[in-house]
């Protein structure tokens, strides 16, 4: 039976925040095979995501705020051994959709654990740690789920989606560092948060919203889909509100990048996004 820590300490919750991500894959994929992309679903979501999430914390042993969790119960050796029976679970079942897509989900969780694990630490570094997160929970998880839900068994996956889903996680990630910058700093990593400041952190994450904008805005051009774009763009705009009067806050008093702001923000855009991309999900499925 596992604890109510090791349970909190997965963060499953913290999953529908990277969920735009598949939607947003799904909804490009031409001839969905709806049996696998349930299990991508499964794999990544409630497999992957919670096994790195609770790596991490393993290897962080935070006692402040961190995502999803505004005061972490102290992870325990039953969080570690859930994390890899996880793990495994989730390869073992990535072999039932290919062994292309296991080998791909190997590279993931080895991003992840050299991400967090002490002897490697790639968190610790700014710049370094920012393009492993953005690179693999963004492209890399495009492609996972446009190949595994493709069912023309297709190696095509289109990079312009790769690039939209980097940058929207570009411009969402030093958002949820904002408030840890202490915290992490007695732990000896320095994020690219910390290095912009709390103001530079928000000016960093609105021009990479903007250039992902402008990706997403070509590719839709390009297919003849404005109003698609239309539409997506209309529930981009409670985020845009919420951003820029969170960053106004934050100017006038830093006490203001505080975890419950930023969980504000994260649970706001990750609705609005949800919902957008299964707007055209939904749409694509309907033409």
């Amino acid at each position: 039976m596992l604890s109510a820590s090791t349970i909190k300490l997965l963060r499953i919750p913290f999953s529908f925040f990277l969920s735009p991500v598949y939607f947003f894959a799904l909804a490009q994929v031409p001839h969905i095979h709806w049996g696998r992309a349930v299990l991508v679903f499964i794999i990544i979501h409630f497999l992957i995501y919670p096994a790195s999430n609770g790596y991490n914390s393993y290897m962080d042993r935070d006692t402040k705020s961190i995502g999803g969790l505004e005061n972490p119960p102290p992870p325990s050796r039953q969080l570690y051994i859930t994390t890899i029976v996880l793990d495994i679970t989730g390869l073992l079942l990535s072999l039932l959709i290919s062994p292309l897509f296991a080998a791909v989900m190997v590279l993931y969780i080895g991003a992840s654990k050299a991400y967090s694990y002490r002897g490697i630490r790639i968190k610790k570094l700014p710049v370094t740690g920012y393009l492993l997160v953005i690179i693999f929970q963004g492209a890399v998880t495009f492609w996972l789920v446009y190949y595994g839900s493709n069912a023309d068994n297709s190696l095509f996956v289109p990079w312009q989606g790769m690039v939209i889903c980097a940058l929207l996680i570009g411009g969402f990630y030093p958002l949820t560092q904002i408030y840890q910058h202490q915290q992490d700093l007695d732990d000896g990593v320095m994020t690219i948060s910390y290095k912009l400041g709390p103001r530079g952190t928000f000016v960093f994450c609105g021009i990479v919203y903007l250039i992902a904008f402008s990706f997403m805005a070509q590719f839709f051009i390009h297919q003849h889909q404005q109003s698609k774009l239309i539409m997506v763009s209309i529930f981009f705009v409670p985020v845009i509100v919420y951003f820029v009067v969170w960053f106004l806050r934050v100017s006038k008093n830093a006490q203001a990048a505080n975890f419950k702001n930023a969980m504000t923000m994260n649970w706001l855009a990750a609705a609005c996004t949800n919902i957008s991309f299964l707007g055209l999900l939904i749409w694509n499925w309907l033409e």
